[in-house]
């Protein structure tokens, strides 16, 4: 995995946390349930990558 993934999958993550919280501190769900989406996605995407690097690891 490349250092760019991983920064691009812990910044997605981070501003998912912040949506949510902003979201919960001003009681808009729909703010709140966009950054739960953020943060899912970049738990996909990171899991993706962790795939990726398993799969090197083995051919290796």
């Amino acid at each position: 995995m490349g250092a760019g993934d991983k920064i691009g999958n812990a910044a997605q993550n981070a501003a998912g946390k912040v949506k949510e919280g902003a979201g919960k501190a001003t009681d808009n769900e729909r703010l709140e349930a966009e950054g739960k989406a953020d943060q899912a996605g970049a738990n996909v995407k990171q899991a993706g990558e962790n795939v990726k690097d398993a799969a090197k690891d083995v051919t290796r």
